[in-house]
């Protein structure tokens, strides 16, 4: 879509505009922009002129943003920090492009890091920028092309694509296993269970799923996947884990499954990369897309006649 010059204001409104909405002072936002509060104060003027309305509210010697004002900032800011991303990743590579992707802490990590040799080999023009995200935002306000999401396919205002499932399995220590000596998953309720913040009723479900009833099982709470996984390698508690997340520890015997017995069970939440509508048809993101969709598809495949068969709950 094309827009009319005549909606786009001088950067330097814009600029001005930002940085005085963010200090809620004309005066602030003049020395950080090595200007006269005067001049601030004219821009601001200017880009009201041309917006027929107030950005600002003023009252004797202080100012703060009107509720128009207050809407048009965090869309300006997202703007603005957008544009200066496109510019940084074009000076880092000017031959190809950048894509600025949002992952989950662990999952970038252990399953798209050691993968990531994989597609920069394949496509050498493009640069990937990782920031971390632990729960969904606002693509209009953030410089993020798109994210590695966990949870059910909705994300508003975003398209995404379906990369793969996961399984989960109560882990432990050696040493909590032995203590317990658990036998069914009824006896999991003797042991100090790991919660996870991001998915608060996962152990209700799990054991609902077994036919467990006890409530809210309660516990320590953490807010990552490698925190818990730690804290129950030190003979903290049981934590609930994805297989796939965990696989190094248990292979080296740092995490035993507190029932080897149990079929593991599939999570009802996917992992999709998710991307704004607008930024659709950009060539690095779409070449991302069709890399992560293979790639996760040979995991799942590899995962399935490795593993044993879930079950879900």
């Amino acid at each position: 879509m094309q827009l009319s010059r005549r909606f786009l204001p001088p950067m330097s409104l814009l600029c001005a505009f930002e940085a005085a909405a963010r200090h809620q002072s004309f005066t602030a936002a003049a020395a950080e922009l090595h200007l006269t509060q005067s001049a601030v104060s004219r821009q601001i003027r200017a880009l009201e002129e041309r917006l027929q309305a107030e950005l600002f509210v003023r009252e004797r010697q202080t100012v703060r943003l009107s509720p128009a004002g207050h809407a048009y900032a965090q869309e300006i800011r997202g703007a603005l920090a957008r544009i200066a991303s496109a510019t940084l990743g074009f000076k880092a590579n000017p031959q190809g492009g950048s894509l600025n992707l949002a992952i989950l802490p662990t999952f970038g990590t252990r399953w798209l890091a050691p993968r990531l040799p994989q597609f920069l080999s394949a496509h050498p023009g493009i640069t990937i920028n990782l920031t971390t995200r632990l729960s969904q935002f606002d693509f209009q306000l953030e410089a993020v092309d798109a994210a590695i999401h966990f949870g059910l396919p909705h994300w508003p205002g975003a398209e995404m694509a379906l990369l793969m499932t996961e399984t989960v399995v109560p882990a432990c220590s050696p040493q909590v296993q032995a203590q317990y000596g658990f036998s069914q998953p009824q006896d999991l309720l003797q042991a100090p269970l790991l919660h996870l913040a991001s998915r608060p009723d996962a152990w209700r479900r799990w054991l609902h799923g077994h036919a467990v009833t006890s409530g809210d099982p309660q516990g320590m709470l953490f807010d990552q996947f490698a925190t818990a996984a730690q804290a129950a390698i030190a003979g903290v508690g049981v934590a609930l884990l994805p297989r796939f997340l965990i696989e190094r520890e248990l292979a080296q015997g740092d995490l035993v499954r507190a029932l080897p017995q149990l079929p593991e069970m599939e999570s009802a939440e996917r992992y999709y990369l998710v991307w704004p509508t607008s930024r659709g048809d950009y060539p690095p993101l779409q070449a991302l897309r069709t890399w992560l969709q293979a790639a996760a598809g040979d995991f799942m495949l590899a995962s399935a006649e490795g593993w044993s068969a879930p079950t879900k709950p």
